[in-house]
């Protein structure tokens, strides 16, 4: 079965070269006995391919069977997975069998197979290494022929380290990996996807399908998909249930786009297959208000210098001494140009210069100012802190990072509270 085949099988819609590498790995990997790690962000389609490497398998005949580890609660999974023994414990009225001896000669898929108890990870590490298992409440070896397939969104990295996960299983599991790219990273499909989901919902209520404006495509592309193609395919049919129009303009869609202007913020790369620790997160986070804010002082004042540059006069009528520039105040000398100082034990920023000339003012000349990002950082820690009276609290929440990371930058950077 070629590329083409196996997408319109399983209805998997898209060119972008990271999932059609998912897809041609898997095609390969179907035909032996490996086991298959696939890992990928929520709601980017995980569970199909199991069913393409089932399916393009010689186990195609025998049992195929799904199991989500996350939902099953923690006492009764050993039962699930590998059976019971009638009383082996309360409720247990009859001997129950488990997938792994229902599905003997096809294939089981472990989705979410991180959120297994570590006891579980021991008998599938068994199951794995010799195909022997025992059920609850016996102590009869059985033998089974299953191949397994996992899934999972978390850092096996992460995971390994806090010993929630065993590593030996971990190599068991990663004979191959196939990862899935985001929707984010396949910006050239999020249209196609759309469109299919517009017609299928369009099909299912009987209705006309939706059509994006020019500049609401455009909003569609670039937002963030932190819930991936199912967040886009939940989106899609409320769009097409609750409005009447079908031509969908900018502004209705941007309604049903979570947090947009925030998402469209650029990610910060890690190595791995995992997503960064939330450490990690606050203190990146806490470095784009830091930078976007220096950037919007820079406009602010570059709009000053030109303001005074085309008037021909001296005049800041339009800034009073009350004005500031992310909480720094702007202040003018004796020939009416703006110096910018710091506050509290900062060092006095360098002022941008405007030169007098005549009637009017040259080009400024723009004397290099210190954009210390650490400077910056305490600066925001101290206004935080003193707008919210000491209130640690409220001014990690006012940074956007947590309480932990804030006491760590103030014991690092010595700064009084």
């Amino acid at each position: 079965m070629n590329l083409q085949d196996i997408k319109q099988r399983f209805g998997i819609i898209g060119n972008n070269p990271l999932l059609e590498r998912a897809i041609d790995i898997a095609r390969q990997v179907a035909p032996t006995d490996l086991n298959v790690l696939i890992n990928g962000e929520s709601g980017t389609g995980k569970e199909v391919f199991p069913q393409i490497i089932h399916q393009n398998s010689v186990r195609k005949h025998g049992q195929y069977i799904a199991v989500n580890c996350g939902a099953i609660p923690e006492g009764t999974i050993d039962s699930e997975l590998f059976g019971h023994e009638k009383g082996s414990f309360t409720g247990a009225h009859e001997a129950r069998k488990g997938y792994f001896e229902v599905a003997d000669g096809g294939t089981i898929f472990l989705d979410e197979v991180g959120e297994l108890p570590l006891t579980t990870q021991a008998r599938l590490l068994r199951v794995l290494e010799t195909g022997e298992y025992i059920r609850v409440g016996s102590s009869k070896v059985q033998k089974t022929n299953v191949r397994v397939v996992a899934a999972t969104n978390i850092n096996f990295t992460v995971a390994i380290e806090k010993g929630k996960f065993r590593e030996d299983l971990y190599y068991r599991l990663n004979t191959v990996p196939i990862n899935l790219p985001p929707l984010r990273d396949r910006k050239d499909d999020i249209y196609l996807l759309f469109r299919k989901f517009a017609s299928d919902f369009a099909t299912k209520y009987r209705m006309p399908a939706v059509k994006l404006s020019q500049d609401a495509e455009q909003a569609l592309v670039n937002y963030y998909w932190p819930g991936n193609i199912r967040q886009l395919k939940n989106i899609t049919e409320q769009i097409s249930i609750i409005e009447k129009e079908r031509d969908i303009t900018l502004e209705c869609l941007l309604q049903y786009l979570p947090n947009y202007q925030t998402n469209r913020l650029p990610a910060l790369a890690h190595s791995g297959n995992g997503n960064a620790s939330s450490s990690d997160m606050n203190e990146r986070d806490l470095l784009y208000k830091v930078l976007f804010d220096m950037k919007k002082d820079l406009n602010d004042l570059k709009k000053v210098v030109h303001d005074i540059v085309n008037t021909g006069s001296g005049s800041l009528s339009n800034l009073s001494s009350d004005d500031t520039l992310a909480g720094e105040r702007i202040y003018t000398n004796d020939n009416n140009f703006p110096v910018v100082s710091g506050s509290g034990d900062h060092k006095v920023h360098s002022p941008i210069i405007v030169k007098e000339s005549g009637h009017g003012f040259s080009q400024p000349i723009v004397v290099e100012e210190s954009l210390s990002l650490q400077d910056k950082e305490i600066d925001m820690i101290k206004k935080a802190l003193k707008k919210h009276k000491g209130k640690r609290k409220y001014a990690s929440q006012e940074l956007g990072i947590s309480e932990r990371t804030l006491y760590r930058k103030i014991n690092e950077y010595n700064i009084e509270e």
